[in-house]
């Protein structure tokens, strides 16, 4: 199981927003600029950045649209700039031409979307319905960013400033997943010093000023069809190093479970408490929590599903995650579903219900 971050120095223990700790997390990682727009549920994260980066000598920009903040990341980005903007969902589905830019251009940022009940405006309650969007590229074109679900308050802040890394790295786009409770949530967070990874390397090829060298250009229009082409292959080798090495993921009682439990965010620490009771009752129950949503950990819960009897899904939507763990399991065992839609937050009660039922009839 890869580490959620690498490791880092903890300095102090507070109480913190999930919402704070997104911005904490960055400010942390170095972010040096964030452009925003408010929307509920993540509007504690612009405030927190309005008062924090000033105070610390950086740029915060609330933008007249979510249109206008990705864009200002565009630029950023491109001079090499540690960057961030956050949303929610409607915000990030007017942001997706932007971030399909940054992927075009091969530019790190860090996006994070508390994810609210939808289509549409829907509600300001929390839901998963954004997955398909994050993990299956959301804007035109071909990439993938690298996406990242929290399913704590410390991991909101853990996981942004490992965005920053893994942009930088890899030169594209990283999406923080959260939904609405993980933002909205205080808890008990260790405040942590972030070390840079070794093997990042200068940004030679961000744009500034070109005294003794030759001027870097970053474009993404590609007019004649072999060059787009031969850029597009190299997006799509980049993928495939990225999922080859930044899988993530967090298990819990696996070793001996007949039944594993698949789920993000919120609904994880829901299955959580569920499986501890279930266990009470004497049913193997385990969970499998991706922490990388892209890349997906397909090889992790196939080789889960050769051991288990089976695996329920849980998530706040109609089965959008269900689908990645369909094709990663491929019929080696038992699937089954549970869901809320809307913004409604399934209980401990709804997922010990459909626990046992795999032993009231399937096992």
């Amino acid at each position: 199981m890869a580490q959620t971050t690498e490791p880092a120095e903890v300095r102090a223990r507070v109480l913190m927003e999930g919402n704070v700790a997104f911005g904490e997390g960055a400010i942390r990682a170095g972010c040096e600029a964030f452009f925003g727009y408010p929307i509920t549920p993540q509007t504690e994260l612009l405030e927190f950045m309005s008062r924090r980066m000033p105070e610390l000598g950086r740029v915060f920009v609330q933008a007249e649209s979510e249109i206008a903040a990705i864009n200002m990341v565009i630029g950023a980005a491109a001079t090499g700039t540690r960057v961030m903007t956050s949303s929610s969902s409607p915000g990030i589905s007017l942001k997706q031409e932007g971030i399909s830019y940054l992927a075009g251009n091969e530019l790190p940022a860090v996006i994070v979307n508390v994810m609210r009940g939808g289509p549409g405006l829907g509600n300001i309650a929390p839901a998963q319905g954004d997955y398909f969007q994050a993990t299956k590229g959301g804007g035109h074109g071909i990439y993938h960013p690298i996406v990242l679900a929290p399913a704590s308050v410390q991991e909101a802040m853990d996981l942004t400033a490992l965005a920053f890394d893994l942009a930088d790295r890899y030169r594209s786009p990283v999406m923080v997943l959260a939904d609405g409770v993980i933002g909205q949530t205080v808890e008990a967070v260790e405040l942590r010093e972030y070390p840079r990874p070794a093997d990042l390397q200068p940004k030679s090829w961000a744009v500034g000023c070109c005294a003794g060298r030759e001027k870097n250009l970053l474009y993404s229009l590609e007019l004649e069809p072999e060059k787009l082409e031969v850029r597009n292959q190299w997006l799509v080798r980049k993928t495939a190093a990225i999922k080859e090495k930044e899988v993530r993921w967090a298990g819990h009682q696996l070793e001996d479970a007949e039944v594993a439990i698949i789920a993000f965010g919120t609904p994880a620490r829901v299955a959580l408490s569920a499986a501890r009771v279930a266990r009470a009752d004497g049913m193997k129950v385990g969970i499998f929590r991706p922490i990388t949503l892209f890349p997906f950990p397909e090889k992790e819960i196939a080789d889960l599903a050769q051991r288990v009897k089976g695996i329920l899904v849980v998530e706040l939507n109609q089965g959008q995650m269900l689908e990645d763990v369909q094709r990663a399991v491929l019929g080696m065992t038992e699937i089954r579903f549970l869901s809320r839609l809307g913004g409604s937050v399934v209980s401990p009660e709804e997922v010990l219900v459909a626990v046992k039922g795999f032993w009231e009839g399937t096992i």
